[in-house]
């Protein structure tokens, strides 16, 4: 399968892509605890070497915005609701509505970490080819009894193929609805229910003719994987990564 991301670009070889895909994963892992217990310094400073990734892995800037404005919308909701719901100072007040600032404090607090949370996933995905996600995810299960770890690496594996399918075709059924004027009706709660049982109904079938294709290939877990093979800059990596995010979680703020 070609390298494809759900930016729809065909990334370069770069540094990330370099490193050992067990240790991308565990620095993804680190990065995201790390990320959910920042305050805005900490946030700051992973922040910046996020950004620097993005530029450094070529993706494109006003493409990655766009696919992303749908999650846009979702940090909009979050941030409104913890506005006018979290007590304390009023800073403006209309028709029973009140928006305080430790509600706007806490809604960007919220919003930057799980757009932290993205952006560390969008480079990881970038860099990692979904044969080499599968097996860092049965790599690193292995150990852990009770888990059966190839299950889950082929789940995570077609999750990751699945997403630049899923975005493509919101963006068609969204077309295929401006098309029918569905902008002409005022309720916006109708128009994001026609959009999302529209695109829900379309990614079922695709499962739907994706297992059945798998089925009719005998598809099996038992599978020869990627092979791992781990060196100092693996490690170096990690142990940056670890310490980075250790005195990004520990500054004050």
């Amino acid at each position: 399968m070609a390298e494809i991301t759900t930016l729809g670009f065909r990334p370069g070889r770069s540094l990330f892509h370099r490193l050992d895909a067990r240790f991308k994963l565990l620095c993804l892992a680190v990065i995201g605890i790390a990320v959910l217990q920042c305050g805005i310094w900490g946030l700051a400073g992973l922040t910046v070497p996020g950004l620097a990734g993005i530029f450094r892995l070529g993706i494109p800037l006003r493409s990655m915005l766009k696919e992303l404005r749908y999650l846009a919308v979702l940090l909009f909701l979050v941030f409104a609701a913890r506005a006018l719901s979290t007590p304390g100072s009023v800073l403006f007040s209309a028709a029973g509505i009140s928006v305080t600032r430790e509600g706007v404090a806490a809604g960007v607090l919220v919003c930057w970490r799980l757009a932290g949370v993205v952006l560390a996933g969008i480079i990881f995905i970038a860099a990692t080819r979904p044969s080499e996600i599968r097996g860092a995810v049965i790599r690193l299960l292995a150990p852990i009894p009770f888990i059966p770890e190839q299950q889950a690496g082929t789940m995570i594996s077609l999750l990751v193929r699945f997403i630049p399918m899923i975005l493509n075709q919101a963006r068609e059924t969204a077309d295929a609805q401006r098309a029918r004027c569905i902008e002409c009706r005022k309720n916006p709660v109708f128009r994001v229910a026609t959009l999302c049982i529209a695109l829900l109904r379309r990614i079922f079938e695709d499962a739907e003719r994706l297992v059945v294709a798998m089925e009719a290939r005998c598809y099996t877990e038992d599978r020869t994987g990627p092979r791992f093979s781990a060196t100092s800059r693996d490690w170096t990596a990690l142990i940056v990564t670890a310490a980075a995010c250790a005195v990004a979680a520990a500054l004050p703020f």
